[in-house]
This record gives structure tokens, C-alpha cells and sequence, in this order.
């Protein structure tokens, strides 16, 4: 027993190196390859040990790798190199891509990078050396293939290999690792990997190799939209807005049509938190002037942007829509051509003129193309303004980050602003920011702004105290953000300084929002909030001052202001004080519009005021916030945030029901232009009372 016994691992360690020795070439591709995907998890989600994602991650490396035996053994190295670069460009994007946006990459970014090029400075400014490690890895392939030429690897390999065998052997090897993948995986795994909105859960799960490979197929089914899932997605989409729960909280208020006959203008501020407006350094307010338009206008204190890959301009289009973005790539790249709802649009309907106003190239995520067909009459870009780049006078620099500054763009928008009411009786306009865009690194441009602490530092011995001044945030990413914004923040108070002085705007009401958090990491702002410059590092939790920021909290943390404000003291008064409702990007058109005298019979989101605090915020990779939680639906998890709030199990699942629906029915809209092709039969539905 013993003898075979023996005989049988005699037998296998000979095949092992048998194996080996005939095959170097396929297990140095699988080797390299699998270790360049293990270091992107490291170094972005930092969980380089999943061994979901390293066994489905090998299985499609097995399978790619297994039709290199269909090739003759002289050409097989070329044809791993290929793989290997095609794979290095794909950990270097991803890598760069998830130190901007903490998520993967998508080809739907392929179609947007014409209408980024202005932002890819930004990108480039935070590239690490571990982004960049990834491209030594197909030179390290070609020395061993090197290597192997003076062997005469190759020329044994085409007396003994057997490439059809081998290849048939390799790719069942790869298919078991690929079934034991999805066997594993649940309901909910199979879910998220269709749905492609939680990037990060399914890399973790599934691997890099198989979320490119899926995004592909996600990418590429708009292309197919009208072939495949159509009529399935015009039942639901009917089905959703002929349901009476569907305008349970439709009706009038006490603001209905409190607009109606004012002109309105959307100031859409880059970047802008809400957090700033709470921060204080030496006695003078991070955000002194939004601060005043908030105690002098309406300001909603919980107010959250709805953004995914096309970040600024998804926010455009959430706003004048009501729609959630895509799933898969950008609007206003790759579903512009679609009929929407629009907030310029209505108003069109009621006479106004409608514009919109931005410091930077009408190229920019294709606003050229998209503004028209929001309703937008005129566009007034870079083009219609004047500015020099080379102007050094620190209290009047007229070109910061990505183009003009933005109190240069302030004080020509006003006097275009002036004509446009002089020549119409109503209007209706988008006036965007630009300058407090990341990168926030142009310190010497944001003018002065001390952020320094000052503190008494005792001699344990002498007992004598002396005072010590330290800036450390100064040149810190949370730093940086501030003087940023510190800076976006005087521009935006000579802006309304310009609009109190002028004659005009009486009867103009103005719409302030945040467009999107600043991207920044939750490292970043602990630091901010943590740091304890006595020691020059973390407080620890047994510290009676730390502040707890956890993953839920840095979430909650990218609230952005919103407030309604007017010079008009008369309807001042009727606009004003804080409203504290969780409030989306998708319930301003609903909020606004009825205030306007206008309304979307599409939209996702509803008037705030209607209903209140039922109201629940909608995310895109399918977390959601209510009153009582924020839901991270990656991790089937939540937090608490009103205390003592008292939870049932129907509670946590109808709100993951409703999410899941909205973002299926909002997709759908955007997808199959059900707005155009299946709008009239919903509203002759509705109409008939069936």
C-alpha cells in the first residue's frame, strides 16, 4: 500500500514538472497577469485576497490564456503580449480612475473623453507611482520570453506540444473555475452584476476581468436598445406612472405657483459642500457670503446631488429633468437624443427666454450639443467672454484652474444678464462655475485666507507656556478644498453684490446648488477633523474629542446647499428659513416647477413640500437616504441616523423595492425614450381612468 502509495506522488510530482517545463510560457502570462489584478484590489478597495474575484479572475485569464495553444508555439508569445498590454492599459485606467472617483473605470468614459479634455489635468494631478507600476509587467514577460529563446524552448514546444488537446484541457480548467464563480454567487451578487451600479462590489465579487467584460456588454446595449427588453421596459414603465402611489404626494401647497410670471435663474456652484458653511478658522466663516444668502433666502440644509460617471452633468440633467442618471455611461453623451421633460422647456412653453452661461468650452461633456435640445435658446461660453491668462494681479486673477475665473465670469455675466431682461419679459437661465473645480492645488490663486490654529504648549518641568501657531492643513487635499471654495465663495458674494447694486432683478428669484462633492477621500477629511496638531497625528477613538466618521458618515457628509433667494423683499419674506427634509437632486424640477406653475408628469422626484418627511433620496449605485437611515445597498447594510428611530424588516424592503424601481423605470425612460414613444399612452391611460 505504501509502495503505491509512493508511486502515486512519484508519478504526480513528474507530471507537475513535466507540466511546468512545457508550459512555461501559458503559467508566466497567468502568473503576471494574476498579480498585476490582485495589486489593483490592493491598491484601490484594498482587499487583494477576495477569493470570489482571484477565482473568477483566474478563470478568465485561464480561458483567455487556453487559445494561445491554437497558435503555433514561435507566435504564442506574441499573442500573450498583446493580452498582457490590453490588460496593463485596463489596471492603469482602473488604478487612475478609482484614485479620482473612488470607483472603475467604464467604457462609457471612451465616448465622454473628447468632452473631458479639459479635466483631464485633474486626473493627471493625482496619478501615484503604484498607477504606473502595471507597465512593467509586459517587459518583464518579454525578458523571460527572452530567456526562453536561448533555451530552445520554442523549438521543442513545436516537436512535443499538442495545441488542440491542450487548448480543450485549459479551457474546461478555466470554464469549472468560472462555474464555481456563479454557482457561488447569490440572488442579490446577480443583481448588482447586471445592474453594474455598485462598481466596487463588483470587482470585489466578481473580479476586474469580469466587471470590464460585463461594462462591455452594458456599453454596448444601448446600441441594441430598440432590438432587445423594450416591451418589458414599456410595461413597467407604464404600469409606474399610471399607479396612483406613483402621485400620492402630487397636489398644491402653500407655495403653488408662488413663482409664476418671475424670472428664475440656476446658479449651479462647482464643488460646494455643505459642510464648508460650518467651518470657522480665526473667526472668519470658510463660506461668509453663501452663508447670507442661506439666512436671507431658503435654505435646504439636506439636500443631496444624484450624480454618477457624467458627475457635473448628470447633475444638470437630473435637476432639469427629474430623471436619475444612466446606469451605464453619460446622458449627455450617449442618450442625449432622447425627449425629455425639461425645466427649460415648459417655461419656453410659457414665453420665457431661456440661456445658459459657463466659463469653459461648449465641447465640454457635448453642451454644445445637449443645451439646445434641453430647451436652452442661447449658450454663452467661453467664447463670450474676455480674460487674460497671463494677468498677475493677485486680488484680480482672471484665469484659474480649467479657464476663467470665476469673478471674472461674474462680472460679465451681469451686464449680458441685464440685456437679457432689458430684451424679454421673462427668462429663465443655468449660470455655471468653474473655478472651484478639482484639482484644488492653485494656492497662490485663491487669494489669503488663515487657516492656521493657535494653541499653548506647557514644559512639563518649567511649567512654562508658550503659544504656538501651526497651519497644518495648509497643502492638505481638505486644505486645499477649503481655500478653493473659500475663494468660489468671494467670487459668488461680489456676484450678488453686482445683483443688489443693479437696477434690475427685481423680479428674479435665484436658485443656488452644489453640483457634486469634491471627490475627496474620507482619509482626507478624518484629517480635517481629527487631526491633532499637538502630536502631528490621528486622535485616537479613546479620545474624549475625536469625532466619529465612519463610511456612513463621509456619505452623508457630500450634502450640498441648495437655497432659494431674491432681492425682492416682499417675496423674501414668503421664501425663507431652513427646511431640513431629506431632499435628491430629482425632487428641485417637482419643488421649483410647482412654485413656477409648471409640471413634469414624468418625474422621479417630488415636490419637498408635499411630501416631506416621507421623502427618500435615491443614489445610482442603489444606496438610499431617508429620515431615519442611510442604506448602503452594496453591503445590505444601514445606518441609524435619527435616534431612537424604530425600524421594521417591511420597512428596510419596501425602500429597497421602490429604489430598485426607480432606477429600473428611470433607466428605462432614458434607454428606450419612453417619454417619445409610450408618453401618449400613459396619459390616455390616465385620461380614460382605467
Amino acid at each position: 500500500m505504501k509502495e503505491k502509495i509512493k508511486l502515486f506522488f512519484r508519478k504526480l510530482r513528474k507530471n507537475i514538472i513535466e507540466y511546468i517545463a512545457t508550459n512555461r510560457l501559458f503559467l508566466t502570462f497567468v502568473i503576471i497577469s494574476m498579480l498585476g489584478l490582485m495589486l489593483v484590489r490592493n491598491f484601490t478597495i484594498g482587499n487583494m485576497w477576495s477569493f470570489e474575484a482571484f477565482i473568477s479572475d483566474l478563470a478568465l485569464v485561464v480561458i483567455i490564456g487556453s487559445l494561445g495553444y491554437l497558435v503555433k508555439p514561435k507566435n504564442q508569445y506574441r499573442y500573450f503580449l498583446i493580452i498582457l498590454i490590453i490588460f496593463t492599459l485596463m489596471e492603469v485606467i482602473n488604478s487612475v480612475y478609482y484614485t479620482f472617483y473612488t470607483s472603475f473605470a467604464s467604457f462609457g468614459e471612451l465616448g465622454t473623453a473628447g468632452q473631458t479634455e479639459t479635466v483631464m489635468s485633474s486626473v493627471f494631478e493625482r496619478i501615484k507611482l503604484t498607477d504606473l507600476i502595471y507597465i512593467l509587467f509586459p517587459f518583464v514577460f518579454y525578458f523571460i520570453h527572452k530567456k526562453l529563446l536561448r533555451t530552445a524552448y520554442y523549438n521543442f514546444m513545436s516537436v512535443v506540444e499538442k495545441g488542440k488537446k491542450m487548448f480543450m484541457v485549459t479551457l474546461l480548467v478555466g470554464c469549472l473555475f468560472l462555474a464555481y464563480t456563479f454557482v457561488t454567487a447569490t440572488g442579490t451578487d446577480y443583481s448588482r452584476l447586471a445592474k453594474q451600479w455598485n462598481r466596487v462590489y463588483v470587482v470585489e465579487r466578481f473580479g476586474l476581468v469580469l466587471y470590464q467584460v460585463n461594462d462591455l456588454i452594458q456599453t454596448l446595449t444601448p446600441k441594441f436598445s430598440s432590438l432587445f427588453g423594450y416591451d418589458e421596459a414599456a410595461q413597467s414603465f407604464i404600469e409606474y406612472f399610471t399607479n396612483d402611489d406613483t402621485y400620492l404626494y402630487d397636489g398644491e401647497n402653500k407655495y403653488t405657483g408662488i413663482l409664476e410670471g418671475y424670472n428664475v435663474v440656476f446658479v449651479h456652484m462647482e464643488g460646494m459642500q455643505t459642510y464648508l458653511m460650518d467651518l470657522v478658522f480665526n473667526g472668519v466663516e470658510a463660506t461668509p457670503n453663501l452663508n447670507r444668502l442661506a439666512e436671507e433666502g431658503m435654505f435646504f440644509s439636506n439636500f443631496y446631488p444624484q450624480v454618477s460617471i457624467g458627475t457635473s452633468s448628470d447633475t444638470e440633467f437630473t435637476l432639469t429633468t427629474s430623471l436619475m442618471p444612466a446606469a451605464s455611461g453619460a446622458v449627455f453623451t450617449s442618450y442625449y437624443d432622447r425627449e425629455y421633460i425639461t425645466i427649460p422647456k415648459l417655461l419656453k412653453e410659457k414665453g420665457y427666454y431661456t440661456f445658459s452661461m459657463h466659463g469653459n468650452y461648449a465641447s465640454m461633456w457635448n453642451r454644445a450639443t445637449v443645451h439646445p435640445l434641453l430647451g436652452y435658446d442661447d449658450m454663452y461660453f467661453e467664447e463670450s467672454y474676455t480674460y487674460n491668462e497671463d494677468a498677475e494681479d493677485p486680488n484680480n486673477l482672471e484665469y484659474i484652474n480649467l479657464g476663467i475665473s470665476d469673478k471674472k465670469f461674474f462680472e460679465q455675466v451681469v451686464p449680458i444678464m441685464e440685456q437679457i431682461e432689458a430684451e424679454h419679459t421673462n427668462y429663465m437661465g443655468t449660470v455655471i462655475t468653474l473655478s472651484n473645480h478639482s484639482p484644488f492645488k492653485f494656492l497662490d490663486k485663491y487669494g489669503e485666507y488663515d487657516m492656521s490654529t493657535t494653541y499653548e504648549e506647557c514644559d512639563e518641568v518649567t511649567g512654562v507656556c508658550t503659544e504656538v501657531t501651526t497651519n497644518y492643513l495648509y497643502g492638505t487635499d481638505a486644505g486645499n478644498y477649503i481655500m478653493s471654495s473659500h475663494y468660489a465663495d468671494a467670487a459668488l458674494g461680489e456676484f450678488f453684490e453686482y445683483i443688489n447694486q443693479s437696477d434690475a432683478f427685481e423680479n428674479t428669484v435665484f436658485v443656488l446648488y452644489g453640483d457634486h462633492d469634491a471627490k475627496l477621500s474620507r482619509n482626507a477629511l478624518n484629517y480635517l477633523y481629527n487631526y491633532d496638531y499637538r502630536t502631528g497625528e490621528l486622535k485616537s477613538e479613546d479620545d474624549p474629542t475625536y469625532i466619529p466618521y465612519d463610511e456612513y458618515d463621509h456619505e452623508l457628509n457630500k450634502n450640498t446647499p441648495l437655497i432659494i433667494w431674491t432681492k425682492n423683499s416682499e417675496l423674501r419674506s414668503k421664501l425663507h428659513g431652513e427646511v431640513d427634509y431629506v431632499m435628491g437632486m430629482y425632487d428641485v424640477m417637482p419643488t421649483i416647477g410647482n412654485m413656477l406653475g409648471i409640471e413634469n408628469e414624468f418625474a422621479m422626484g417630488h415636490d419637498i413640500f408635499n411630501i416631506k418627511d416621507d421623502n427618500y433620496v435615491v443614489f445610482p449605485n442603489g444606496n438610499f437616504l431617508t429620515n431615519l437611515i442611510y442604506y448602503n445597498n452594496s453591503e445590505s447594510q444601514y445606518k441609524v441616523i435619527r435616534e431612537g428611530a424604530e425600524l421594521t424588516t417591511d420597512y428596510i424592503t419596501n425602500l429597497v423595492e421602490k429604489t430598485d424601481k426607480i432606477l429600473e423605470v428611470s433607466n428605462s425612460i432614458i434607454v428606450h425614450d419612453l417619454i417619445k414613444n409610450e408618453g401618449d399612452t400613459v396619459r390616455e391611460i390616465k385620461e380614460s381612468g382605467e
